[in-house]
């Protein structure tokens, strides 16, 4: 029992160094400057991640429903879809904002995000990398179920393991946002021209991947 929870946690790890994992996760660290928002950036999407794989995992345990192969496939055609998104969010969606300037009567106009206007909103700190964590737990659900029905016999220890795995999981994002954010966090502070084409390089990189993993689901 303690074996194969710390193999599910090392899987967990593991697992969070997928390039679509690291890929999604980076289009949402590009605002961000201190290290701690960062940090529970990554907690954030694993724990969306976790909640995805332990919803599988009581539908495939306790239940008796396996995911088909076909649902698998638009499961993971969704999270194709949303590197896309997230891409061209990052490159060309405009926001709404109001200003004030010298006393003058508020007004707003449009813009694309610079990496000087971070956001302090839950829908931009913590809501957006759960649902993306969400999404790609969903995506690696029909995987994870498969390896639980052909080797666990016990429903307790399948969703033990699957509860520690998205814990290892959870771990491997946050180490990764760490990675990812030290550098942007250097560069905000040294040399703050390259923080906007960096910016934009995980947004295409984001896109052209995304639409790399449809093609492969779909036509290769």
């Amino acid at each position: 029992m303690v074996t194969l929870l710390a193999l599910g946690f090392l899987l967990g790890l593991q697992h969070a160094t997928d390039p679509d994992h690291v890929v999604a996760v980076s289009t949402m660290l590009g605002n961000e400057r201190r290290l701690l928002r960062c940090s529970w950036i990554g907690v954030f999407w694993g724990a969306g991640h976790t909640l995805s794989l332990i919803a599988a995992g009581m539908l495939v345990v306790v239940l008796k429903t396996p995911i088909s192969a076909t649902t698998g496939i638009w499961l993971e055609t969704a999270v194709a879809a949303m590197l896309v998104f997230l891409g061209a969010r990052v490159l060309f969606l405009p926001h709404r904002h109001e200003h004030l300037h010298d006393g003058s009567a508020p007004h707003s106009h449009w813009h694309t995000h610079s990496f000087d206007e971070a956001h302090s909103g839950w829908p931009h700190f913590g809501i957006r990398p759960f649902v993306v964590g969400m999404v790609h737990g969903a995506a690696g659900s029909a995987a994870l179920t498969l390896l639980i029905l052909s080797t666990v016999a016990s429903r307790w220890t399948a969703l033990s393991y699957t509860l520690v795995f998205g814990a290892g999981s959870i771990v491997g994002m946050l180490c990764i946002s760490m990675l990812i954010a030290l550098p942007l966090s250097w560069a905000g502070r040294r040399a703050a021209s390259t923080l906007r084409p960096i910016q934009n390089l995980a947004g295409a990189f984001s896109c052209v991947f995304g639409v790399y993993l449809g093609l492969k689901l779909w036509v290769f």
